[in-house]
């Protein structure tokens, strides 16, 4: 009997390939992340496109299953769930899945890549609420949704950025300053070493939409003024983004009066933000991913593929 769910995600600088069982299990959990070039603060999309062309024969050929199991081929078609949300990225694992699904007559369900990131939260963590709000925190993405866990996940958008996503933020300070892209993980490390500047940091207006672009002129200039330690400004720089997702998710609560909040997306794999939200926030209910569950996975495409209906292409 086939009882094997596969799920493919190939997103601005991951390609990705999972396989759960029926029980859930994860069995296969593989990714390659794209290179970018030393300076650069980005991919191209016909840059990524040929890179995940490479990637993910080379996946599937490690993958040690049966392919003749496979029940559901679930794919991330889109970065979000609008009809105005596209990628050409994406088009590359569609393409896989489809390829896949005629070999073995497995069906293909599409999702979108935000939703794989709010499902490797749901499903590992065992959260069965019907409504709750999700924040997408990734190097795209700043979004707030209401989302309704039903046959599938139906979002509502709330709020998020109006300019550049947080991870754009990071990114663009951390190439500034030096380091490789993507820049979030060695910026952490280098903060990890770093205190709280005493400086007057920019405030977030009470809204559920925010601008981050006074965010990056601020710290940029602090980098330029050259009256500070590096790790000083980076610690400084990720607590200022918790204040403002912290607003960003209490004026939300403010209208939507929900008791659990999922926060995912790559960004939220930094400590110092998690800490000072897990602290900011004991009136609700806060989940945060497991391990390396935060960054850019087919872990959730493929429990979407096991548990929801999937939409047409």
């Amino acid at each position: 009997m086939s009882n094997l769910y596969l799920g493919i995600d190939t997103s601005n600088y991951t390609s990705s390939i999972a396989v759960i069982n029926g029980d859930g299990t994860i069995l296969e959990d593989r990714r390659v992340i794209l290179d970018v070039p030393k300076g650069n603060k980005g991919l191209r999309q016909q840059e990524a496109v040929f890179q995940h062309l490479t990637n993910i024969p080379m996946l599937i050929e490690g993958i040690d299953i049966d392919f003749n199991e496979i029940n559901t081929i679930a794919v991330s078609s889109k970065p979000r769930q609008l009809s105005s949300s596209y990628m050409p990225v994406f088009k590359v694992g569609v393409s896989f899945a489809k390829v896949i699904s005629h070999l073995n007559q497995a069906p293909i369900k599409l999702f979108s890549h935000q939703e794989g990131h709010i499902a490797s939260l749901v499903y590992t963590n065992d959260v069965d609420e019907d409504i709750f709000i999700a924040l997408h925190l990734s190097g795209g993405t700043t979004e707030i949704v209401l989302v309704n866990n039903a046959d599938n996940f139906y979002t509502t958008i709330l709020g998020g950025t109006k300019d550049i996503s947080i991870g754009q933020l990071v990114d663009r300070i951390g190439v500034y300053a030096g380091i490789s892209f993507p820049c979030g993980r060695e910026m952490e490390e280098i903060s990890n070493k770093g205190t709280f500047l005493n400086v007057d940091l920019p405030k977030p207006q009470k809204s559920t939409w925010v601008n981050l672009s006074g965010l990056e002129n601020f710290y940029k200039n602090l980098i330029d003024s050259s009256k500070y330690n590096i790790e000083d400004i980076f610690y400084t720089l990720f607590f200022n983004i918790a204040i403002f997702i912290e607003t960003l998710i209490r004026e939300a609560l403010n209208i939507h009066h929900i008791s659990s909040i999922l926060v995912v997306g790559g960004v939220i794999s930094n400590n110092i933000i998690r800490d000072y939200l897990t602290k900011s926030f004991y009136d609700v209910r806060i989940y945060f991913p497991q391990g390396n569950l935060s960054s850019d996975n087919a872990v959730g495409i493929a429990y979407l593929g096991k548990y929801k209906l999937g939409w047409e292409d």
